[in-house]
C-alpha cells in the first residue's frame, strides 16, 4: 500500500461524500488505485455514520470505524493509525478547507522527508482561531524546539517509519505532533491555498482548542534542555495538577461499529 489517508470525522455527513470523491479524482491515476482512506467517526450527532458505511460499500478503498465515545480529533487520528498500512502517511480535516490537490505534493515530499507539514495562505478561519493559532505556534516553537516556520497544521504527511516508532505508546493523552516531531528527523513545509469550509459550521471552538493546547503542552519534551524546557517544564507541572484536580481520564478508546 502506497498511501493511507487518516481523516477524523465529526459532524459532516454531508461534506464527506465531496471530499472523498475529490481524493480519488486526484489521487486514482497518480497511485494507480494503491492508496486507502481511513474514516474515522468520533461519535458524531448526525447521520455522518450512516454516510460513511455506505462509502465504505461503495469503494474498496475505504476504512471505516465508527467510535463509542467522542475523544477528540488527535486521538480519532491516534486510533485510525493503527488499522494504516500505507508506506505514507497524510492526515487531513473533514470539511474540504484542506484542498485534496495538494496530496500528490505531500506525497512526493515524503520521498525525501521524514514529515510534511503544510502552512495556510488566506486562511478562511475566524479571527479569534488565527490569533490563537499563531500563540500557539509560537508557543510549540519554543517547548518542542521546532523552527517556527513549520507551523503544527492538522493537514500533514509523515512516513510509516516515524508512526511505527510511536504507535505503540502508551499515553496519558494524545497530541499527534509532539510525537511526530520527536521521531522526525527531517521536516519540511509546503504552501497551500486555504479553502473555505464547504459545508456548516466549523466544530471547533475556544474550549476545545484550548483543550488541544493543554494536550500539547503535557507532551512536552523534557529533553534535549534547551531555552524552552523551563517555561515547558513549569507550564507541564500545572497543566499535570489541573489535570488531577479536575480528575480527568487517560486516553482509552472503544470501538463500536468497522467496516473492514
Amino acid at each position: 500500500m502506497k498511501l493511507s489517508i487518516i481523516i477524523p470525522v465529526y459532524n459532516s455527513s454531508e461534506i464527506i461524500e465531496t471530499l472523498v470523491d475529490n481524493i480519488k479524482f486526484y489521487l486514482n491515476k497518480k497511485l494507480n488505485n494503491k492508496f486507502e482512506i481511513i474514516l474515522v467517526n468520533d461519535c458524531s450527532i448526525d447521520n455522518s455514520w450512516f454516510s460513511i458505511k455506505n462509502l465504505a460499500k461503495k469503494y474498496s478503498f475505504i476504512k471505516a470505524i465508527d467510535l463509542k465515545e467522542n475523544i477528540g480529533q488527535h486521538a480519532a487520528i491516534f486510533v485510525g493509525l493503527k488499522f494504516s498500512k500505507g508506506d505514507k502517511i497524510i492526515v487531513m480535516d473533514d470539511d474540504l478547507q484542506h484542498p485534496p490537490s495538494s496530496l500528490i505534493t505531500i506525497y512526493n515530499k515524503l520521498n525525501d522527508f521524514d514529515t510534511c507539514y503544510t502552512l495556510y495562505l488566506k486562511r478562511k478561519h475566524i479571527f479569534w482561531k488565527i490569533l490563537t493559532s499563531n500563540i500557539n505556534n509560537l508557543f510549540s516553537s519554543f517547548i518542542f524546539n521546532k523552527p517556527y516556520k513549520i507551523y503544527l497544521s492538522s493537514f500533514k504527511g509523515f512516513s510509516s517509519e516515524v508512526k511505527n516508532k510511536f504507535i505503540g505508546t502508551k499515553l496519558q493523552k494524545v497530541f499527534l505532533d509532539s510525537l511526530i516531531l520527536k521521531y522526525s528527523k527531517n521536516i519540511t513545509s509546503i504552501n497551500i491555498v486555504h479553502r473555505k469550509r464547504f459545508e456548516g459550521d466549523s466544530n471547533y471552538n475556544v474550549k476545545k482548542l484550548f483543550n488541544l493546547w493543554f494536550d500539547m503542552i503535557e507532551n512536552f519534551h523534557f529533553y534535549p534542555l534547551r531555552f524552552g524546557s523551563f517555561i515547558g517544564i513549569i507550564s507541564f507541572l500545572f497543566i499535570k495538577l489541573l489535570r488531577i484536580f479536575k480528575k480527568e481520564k487517560k486516553f482509552t478508546y472503544k470501538i463500536k461499529n468497522k467496516t473492514f
